[in-house]
């Protein structure tokens, strides 16, 4: 079945009043004077990194015939950093339903076990308070660490002839009317689409173009990431160190290499920045204990500022949010980009339905379908890692033999933490169709 939409655009005046969405006369007026060239599309994506480009995947696999444009100001291209993505089970199976995983396995690393301690200023000793071990179930591990290198140019591969793409590109309008979402870009093009979708990030230009406020708070702390090479094997084990500064995760890599994620203050994180890769690597060894034996810095460290961000709506007119665009929480659960690709989960799940119906999919009931769907997911998880981080974060004697008790609880209740297993990699009773594995 195809799929197309006859869109129109009235030839109203050159204000803003009379392109309601537009959020200035400046972007009214550019709407107006390049109205005459509109390209139409069914649903525009603007972002193309992971998110972006697999809700274009997911959209083109459902629907044949289906026009898909994506839009980004940078280049179409595969990332060039070393870093990689802990990908959760459930989103996994996005990747296998849309016919990509198969490429991005055989560079991927199982992760078969987490190991958890808890350790305060000045402790030789990281005891073991929580393991989680096994999988899923037979045979699926509960996550696989993906270079980013390998999932994102599996996704471009997979949708770069298959769809319209602009790139690069500078959107300097934006608009909804009745029936479609504008955008105008910096040569004078309109794009028009009935369906708009802000995947470009945490500082989404499109979400506030449309006035979509956020709530949350800076965390005071600065993401530290690097990728190391490890004298002794991993066995697929994941560590979650947490020490007073924030939590210091090593995620496996293939071979005797691991992904390092760590929590430093705002202001100590500068001190570790600015280390040789000879003393980073003595300080690294120290937080892990000497776990992995002898480490070596493959990559330059990188920091980024940590905060909790919510958009106060997940949707607008002829506008929905995913990913980072939409939420932003702590990385001390790994959850970030899973959120984003269950988000793509469930958009592409009710734009494909509505679709097949017959029925406008960029109206405000299919919209407030998707957010209702993901708002509860995605704040539960924005409290969990905000509770954990608030938690561990600190060296309060009283408190971290307080959490330490509970973790050694939930470590020997089995039901319990296979339950947490399965809330973390993303598969429960509701879940989109790509988050089981089945075509939309």
């Amino acid at each position: 079945m195809e799929y197309a939409h006859g869109l129109g655009m009235s030839a109203r005046g050159n204000d803003a009043l009379a392109y309601p969405g537009a959020k200035t006369d400046n972007d009214a007026k550019e709407i107006s004077m390049a109205k005459s060239g509109i390209e139409r599309h069914d649903v525009i994506i603007v972002g193309g990194g992971h998110v972006g480009m697999t809700l274009a995947l997911a959209l083109i696999r459902s629907a044949p015939g289906i026009r898909v444009c994506l839009v980004d100001r940078r280049p179409l291209s595969v990332p060039r950093d070393n870093r990689a993505s802990a990908i959760a089970a459930g989103v996994r199976r996005v990747f296998e339903a849309l016919g990509v995983w198969d490429d991005m396995e055989g560079q991927s690393q199982p992760i078969t076990a987490m190991h958890i301690t808890d350790s305060g200023t000045g402790d030789l000793a990281r005891p073991l308070f929580l393991s989680f071990e096994g999988e899923i179930a037979p045979g699926e591990p509960f996550a696989h660490m993906v270079p980013n290198q390998v999932s994102g140019g599996a996704l471009m591969a997979a949708v770069e002839n298959a769809i319209a793409i602009v790139a690069p590109a500078e959107i300097t309008g934006w608009s909804s009317d009745g029936v479609a979402g504008q955008l105008v870009l910096s040569d004078g093009r309109v794009l028009s689409a009935p369906l708009i979708v802000a995947a470009d990030g945490a500082q989404s230009a499109l979400r506030q173009r449309a006035g979509i406020d956020t709530i949350g708070h800076d965390y005071g702390q600065t993401g530290l990431v690097a990728t190391i090479a490890h004298e002794l094997p991993h066995q697929g084990v994941a560590y979650e160190h947490f020490r007073p500064a924030g939590p210091f995760a090593s995620l496996p890599l293939p071979g005797n290499r691991s992904s390092l994620v760590w929590t430093e203050s705002r202001e100590t994180a500068p001190d570790f920045l600015a280390m040789t890769p000879e003393a980073l690597a003595e300080e690294i060894e120290t937080a892990m204990g000497s776990s992995l034996g002898t480490v070596r810095l493959e990559d330059q460290l990188m920091g980024f500022p940590l905060r909790l961000q919510l958009a106060r709506s997940f949707v607008g007119p002829r506008l929905a949010l995913v990913g980072d665009a939409a939420h932003v929480v702590h990385p001390i659960a790994g959850q970030g980009l899973n959120l984003g690709l269950k988000d793509v989960a469930a958009l592409a799940e009710v734009i494909v339905e509505a679709m097949r119906l017959g029925l406008d999919h960029g109206a405000p009931d299919v919209l407030e379908r998707y957010q209702s769907w993901r708002r509860l997911d995605t704040a539960s998880m924005a409290l969990v890692t905000d509770g954990m981080n608030r938690l561990f974060s600190n060296d309060i004697a009283p408190l971290r033999a307080l959490r330490d008790l509970g973790l050694g609880l939930v470590d020997r209740a089995g039901p319990v933490k296979s339950a947490l297993i399965r809330a973390a990699s993303g598969i429960g009773g509701g879940a989109p169709k790509l988050l089981a594995g089945m075509p939309i």
